[in-house]
């Protein structure tokens, strides 16, 4: 029964491609809680992709270990993340949905751009500097990730890349590779392009308006998670950093906490920001604060809802298995051509 759904499933996600579909492939690591500047600036976006493109929606737990993790909360992290990635509407039956680790050809082809990749670029990388600051106990797995993040891209002739803004430094690494390899050997790899996610609606942190809401945050009230209930979404709208003065106007500059409220309360409503400073113009921060946590808390709770119905349904693994078998399908074929290039085998 299963092996003909896969079939089923396959056929579909091939017909998308002849008919000149663009596919796309994007990641999210197992890490802290998938919060709701997450869901706005990326997954809700990769919903609205899997209309018109054939996608491939990976968690990417590899580039999880690059520092220690609890196994047992590592492989619950992930199933959480794919349980959301269903919760929020990325469909199966549209999009392939697997988790990394069970591809082994995202390994097996970052060895083959390692060696194609410099030392001096991976140093250069921003986020290894500022996770690593290149001390001696730092992982050589931390420095090199983005050639793995590179391999994930590269393995399925990748069309487009969404990623957030502070990931254009390693699209730019991997097409440099893919080009370098390209020159040396062959056309090797189609060279992706990155898609810059809008970030109209930036969201930032409650208690630190000026840097960007985190998963590693240490305070918990600093963001908003999808699977929050209202009590605890409550608790940190009302706790969120405002600005002097009471009047409820958008001005990033000189109110960053207060416009980043109104983005929130805008991109969860649907209503312009402009609509929503008519609306409560005379009203104080906590007539503003009580009602944007009612907002949200609208918004998340079917979100919720879905994904506690997913994680107990037993149905979680068999669509990952079925995702797996699919990018393994696409990854092979990639990895031959790769070794034949190369000189890789006995051919």
């Amino acid at each position: 029964m299963l092996g003909r759904q896969l079939n089923a499933v396959i056929k579909a996600v091939a017909g998308r491609v002849m008919n000149g579909m663009k596919r796309v492939f994007s990641g999210v690591q197992p890490t802290g809680s998938i919060h709701i500047g997450n869901y706005l600036g990326a997954l809700g976006q990769f919903v609205e992709l899997q209309e018109d493109n054939e996608c491939l929606y990976c968690i990417v737990d590899m580039h999880a270990v690059t520092t220690p993790k609890d196994p047992k909360e590592l492989r619950k992290n992930t199933l959480d993340v794919a349980a959301l990635y269903l919760a929020v509407g990325i469909d199966p039956k549209k999009s392939t949905i697997f988790v990394q680790s069970e591809v082994p050809g995202h390994a097996e082809l970052a060895w083959a751009l390692m060696c194609n990749a410099y030392m001096g670029e991976l140093s250069r990388m921003t986020q290894f500097k500022d996770k690593g600051r290149g001390g001696e106990s730092t992982s050589a797995g931390l420095f090199s990730y983005p050639v793995l993040m590179a391999s994930d891209i590269l393995l399925y002739d990748t069309d487009i890349v969404p990623v957030g803004g502070d990931q254009k430094q390693h699209i730019e690494l991997c097409r440099d590779i893919a080009a370098r390899v390209n020159n040396r050997y062959g056309g090797v790899f189609k060279v992706p392009e990155g898609r810059f996610l809008r970030t109209g609606a930036r969201i930032m942190s409650l208690d630190d308006p000026l840097s960007k809401m985190s998963k590693s945050a240490v305070n918990p009230l600093s963001s908003i998670s999808l699977l929050d209930d209202g009590p605890k979404i409550r608790k940190a709208v009302m706790r969120a950093t405002t600005d002097s003065g009471g009047e409820i106007r958008f001005d990033a500059e000189n109110k960053p906490g207060i416009s980043n409220l109104l983005n929130i309360y805008s991109a969860f409503s649907g209503a312009s920001v402009a609509e929503i400073e008519k609306k409560y113009r005379g009203a104080g921060y906590g007539t503003f604060k009580n009602e944007l946590a009612a907002v949200v808390t609208e918004a998340l709770t079917p979100i919720r809802t879905r994904f506690k119905e997913i994680r107990e349904s037993g149905v979680l693994k068999e669509i990952l298995r079925d995702g797996a078998e699919r990018a393994n399908e696409i990854s092979e074929k990639t990895l031959k051509r790769v070794k034949e290039r190369l000189g890789l085998g006995i051919a």
